[in-house]
């Protein structure tokens, strides 16, 4: 049985990595590292590969499968503003 990860988490661990991309690239800092290593390792594991470009390659591919099926917009945890899944 194919397991499909949620794309709320999928979002949500893309936009992590981005976030703590963006950080080390303007300072380094060990927290921020271990704390890039940790959603790398969980983004492999929830989309199934061993490489963080796998990994982000097929969430990006999940979540444009998501948006071509017209899903309806759920409210964003954070905001309170629809984003669409």
């Amino acid at each position: 049985m194919l397991v499909v990860p949620d794309p709320k988490v999928v979002r949500r661990l893309l936009t992590r990595y981005a976030s703590l991309q963006i950080a080390l690239a303007e300072s380094a800092g060990r927290e921020k590292s271990r704390e890039l290593e940790d959603v790398s390792y969980t983004l492999c594991i929830t989309m199934g590969t061993r490489d963080v470009r796998e990994a982000i390659a097929a969430a990006d591919t999940l979540l444009v499968a998501v948006a071509g099926r017209g899903s309806v917009q759920e409210p964003d945890d954070e905001g309170g503003l629809p984003v669409r899944v």
